[in-house]
């Protein structure tokens, strides 16, 4: 009777290392197609708040906006995004962060195929608000999954290097995406495209990403009620100041109501035994630097690539291909910056990309100060893209390997969503604070170009100012060029602001340095 022989575990059975390789756990392959599915994600969701831009005009004329109510094209999506990505990521991870990361895609596919389809003003608002619901559920558990992905270290800081390098390039990216489709299909488009991504994102999930564990748990509804609403009042406040000015009932009603519930949130937070913003993530110093550099970056940068949008259509005069294609330097340069900048990580640490990057920053948007009516792409603006390009792509990797290191397993999720939440809010905040001062410096310049048009206008010129009370060209160039160039010194200024915390507060530590040099063990 021959014994039986003992398991050999060195090896394990070819049926269990196929699946540990499908679902990301095994070779370089398996976690490739892995990565590539997560950065499929983040890309289809950032994108999504630039590649409006350029079809606002034809969205204007087919659904029948107002000049002042176009704007919610844009706010609808970046709100609900902004005010619910706390919740989003603690629902990845009491439920499981795949099985929500496949709804939060189907959701923004579904809304992204409604959008194709209004007939309506509302409509589409309703739609865009509901991509932000799903962007919101999508784009931080797509954060998390790297962590549970990739092993601590050079790996985990490569794919890392890829996400941010997506995230950061996802703007300009949407401008050449959004220019591309308006001008040889149609503007509905850009809304149709999302539709079969979002499709190939969930076929390939289930079979390339390992599920996580769940960890228990209530959803903190009343924190996710009082910060979303919250932060919907403080930006509309600051929208309206630039429509009807500071002194506005509604105005100021919007910052009061603002206040009230955003303070109620941090109470809510305090007391809750599960918030959806753990308020202990802020007693450590860098993660708390790194949270208010990406305010300020988030604040800058979008901006930057509304007002650059405004100023090469209108001011240049090119066709909306011509206005993508001119912000793919910036992708090209955010992406080469992204792969070296996580390469060098773990020599030098954080903080010399976060200090170089911010220095950047503020380098390239006080050189974009100086463009005028008769400046052209190449002597005015593709230099300064180049140098923003170089800072954004060295400081999106710093800050996002930053902001999730040395976070515990269970709240990889509402760390990641709320570095996302200080992205898009900054964003949110920085854009509606610079169209104030754009609208107000525009006002002025306008005041002063009226005398110099009626003096050389013609009957008709006249007659239609008199109906419109907007000035033609090139009087109009005058005044759009005003109200950019201030939007840019205070962007300028944003940039400041984040070199200074980077400088004072963030510190990097030899434990840091260790850790992302990686000691080979995967986190829980």
């Amino acid at each position: 009777m021959t014994s039986p022989q003992p398991p050999q575990p060195s090896q394990p059975p070819a049926s269990r290392r196929t699946a540990d390789a499908a679902r990301g756990r095994g070779g370089g392959h398996g976690k490739g197609i892995a990565l590539f599915v997560i950065a499929s994600c983040q890309l289809m969701v950032v994108l999504d708040i630039t590649i409006v831009n350029i079809a606002l005009p034809h969205i204007q004329s087919a659904l029948g906006f107002s000049t002042t109510n176009l704007s919610w094209v844009v706010n609808a999506y970046t709100l609900t995004f902004g005010g619910l990505l706390l919740l989003g990521g603690r629902t990845g991870d009491i439920l499981g962060r795949r099985r929500v990361f496949i709804f939060g895609v189907l959701l923004f596919g579904l809304a992204s195929l409604l959008g194709g389809l209004s007939q309506e003003s509302w409509q589409l608002l309703a739609a865009r608000s509901l991509q932000g619901v799903g962007g919101a559920i999508a784009s931080p558990t797509a954060l998390s999954l790297v962590t549970t992905t990739f092993d601590e270290g050079p790996e985990r800081n490569r794919a890392f290097g890829v996400f941010a390098g997506v995230s950061a390039a996802g703007g300009a990216i949407g401008l050449l995406a959004g220019g591309i489709l308006v001008e040889w299909l149609d503007w509905r488009w850009v809304f149709f495209v999302n539709v079969p991504i979002a499709l190939m994102i969930a076929f390939l999930t289930p079979r390339h990403v390992r599920e996580s564990a769940r960890h228990p748990g209530h959803f903190d509804l009343a924190g996710a009620f009082t910060a979303t609403l919250g932060m919907v009042a403080l930006v509309y406040g600051f929208i309206r100041a630039a429509q009807e000015g500071w002194r506005d009932p509604y105005t100021i009603g919007s910052f009061v109501v603002a206040v009230v519930l955003l303070t109620s949130f941090v109470l809510i937070e305090r007391r809750s035994r599960q918030p959806i913003t753990p308020l202990h993530m802020f007693a450590d110093r860098n993660r708390s630097g790194t949270y208010g550099i990406m305010l300020c970056l988030s604040a800058s940068i979008f901006g930057m690539f509304f007002f650059l949008t405004l100023f090469v259509q209108d001011v240049l005069e090119f066709s909306p291909l011509r206005a993508g294609l001119a912000f793919l330097p910036v992708s090209v340069v955010i992406a080469i910056l992204a792969g070296v900048t996580s390469r060098l990580l773990p020599r030098f640490g954080p903080k010399l990309f976060m200090v170089l990057g911010s220095i950047c920053l503020a380098i390239g948007l006080s050189w974009l100060t100086r463009v005028e009516v008769d400046s052209t792409y190449l002597g005015s603006i593709f230099g300064p893209m180049l140098v923003l390009g170089s800072g954004m792509g060295m400081m999106f990797v710093s800050l996002t390997l930053t902001a999730l290191s040395n976070v515990a397993p269970q709240e990889a999720g509402a760390a990641s969503g709320l570095l996302n939440t200080t992205q898009q809010v900054g964003g949110s905040l920085g854009l509606s604070i610079l169209v104030t001062v754009f609208g107000t410096v525009s006002r002025t310049e306008a005041e002063k170009q009226v005398p110099a048009f009626l003096q050389h206008a013609g009957v008709l010129a006249k007659t239609e100012f008199a109906r419109t009370r907007m000035l033609p060209k090139p009087w109009s160039d005058e005044v759009l060029t005003s109200g950019v160039t201030a939007g840019f010194m205070v962007a300028a200024a944003f940039a400041l602001v984040a070199l200074t915390i980077a400088l004072l507060v963030i510190r990097v530590r030899p434990s840091d340095l260790e850790r992302l040099k990686g000691d080979g063990k995967r986190p829980g």
